[in-house]
């Protein structure tokens, strides 16, 4: 049976996690399954832990990032999964503008710092709402048909979040 990354790491599975715990977790789990305590074991151990040190690896990168942390869970619950069809033209609209806004910062380190804090607020503005929406939906009782409203409204969320990550990594490049 494959483990969840929050079976990993001995964390429940729900969207709202405290990093303290989860750092606990990681760190408690790394020393078990790490390579460098199980050197004098066989091949075949060595190589399990190498395999258990990565999982833990890659769960706690995960479950780390919150959007990151909301694709995985929305993945887990079936959906919907990848970029949704289309973004809101309002929204497009207002990026269409941040892009203008990057390319007229290059050179100009005031205004490119005003757009990184510009979209690090829009991030934590989306991470809110992500959570928000997980909190709804996680309270929800088995089978409510309302989670699939939820979930269409994490993804629209992320797929927003995506699109402001990209133009942030963008300004960052320069």
């Amino acid at each position: 049976m494959v483990q969840t990354h929050f079976e990993r790491l001995g964390l429940p599975r729900r969207f709202s996690v405290d990093p303290g715990e989860l750092e606990r977790a990681y760190l408690a789990r790394s020393r078990a399954v790490h390579p460098d305590f199980h050197l004098a074991g066989s091949g075949a151990e060595l190589a399990s832990s190498l395999e258990a040190a990565a999982a833990a690896n890659e769960a706690y990168a995960t479950l780390k990032d919150p959007f990151a942390r909301a694709e995985y869970l929305l993945a887990l619950d079936g959906g919907p999964a990848g970029p949704a069809a289309k973004l809101p033209p309002a929204f497009l609209a207002e990026m269409l503008d941040v892009r203008e806004a990057i390319d007229a910062a290059r050179g100009r380190p005031a205004d490119a710092a005003r757009l990184k804090a510009d979209l690090a607020g829009r991030l934590a503005a989306l991470a809110d709402g992500v959570a928000a929406r997980f909190g709804g939906y996680e309270a929800l009782p088995a089978g409510d048909p309302s989670a699939d409203t939820f979930r269409t409204q994490i993804r629209a969320l992320l797929d927003q979040a995506r699109y402001v990550r990209r133009l942030a990594d963008d300004l960052d490049a320069d």
